[in-house]
């Protein structure tokens, strides 16, 4: 199975980049209700992740700024505690699940290390809960027995 199946693409995808302020991060995570967002560079690659406890101590050590003071902290100067480990177009499942255990998000990027989209742990989890209704809804041992091993055989990546 390609991961392209559970790809969010960039275009449907909040992220901030480099060149942008502490106070436009904050604005993004607010509108958007996110807890940490992918940071690219701005020829598209992947730098790292922000997150809300990034934000909360940098405002901590600023002093709890006003919000137009904001506007002068770059994205850049703040220190990352925790990016998400990005992986390659061409992951097999394997690799994305072990990825996926630990993250809640998975960064994908493309040959250049160009920023291509993200695949949500959700999205992950919600193919294996629809696979495992499918296996239990099918009428014999044998059915479910060959709908396991199908469902197996596309995480081993046996099927393209």
């Amino acid at each position: 199975m390609n991961i392209l199946f559970f790809l969010t693409p960039k275009s449907e995808v909040a992220y901030v980049e480099e060149n942008d302020s502490l106070r436009q991060v904050l604005e993004k995570m607010e509108h958007h209700g996110y807890a940490a967002v992918p940071l690219l560079s701005s020829g598209g690659k992947y730098i790292g992740t922000i997150t809300e406890g990034d934000v909360l101590w940098r405002l901590k050590k600023e002093g709890f700024p006003e919000l137009h003071e904001m506007e002068e902290i770059s994205v850049m100067e703040m220190i990352r505690n925790r990016d998400n480990k990005p992986v390659h177009i061409n992951v097999d499942m394997e690799g994305l699940m072990e990825r996926i255990m630990k993250q809640n998000f998975v960064p994908v990027v493309d040959d250049d290390k160009v920023f291509i989209g993200i695949v949500t742990r959700k999205d992950a989890v919600q193919y294996l809960v629809d696979e495992l209704k499918k296996i239990k809804t099918a009428s014999t041992a044998a059915e479910k027995v060959q709908m396991a091993v199908h469902t197996r055989n596309q995480m081993a990546g046996k099927y393209k």
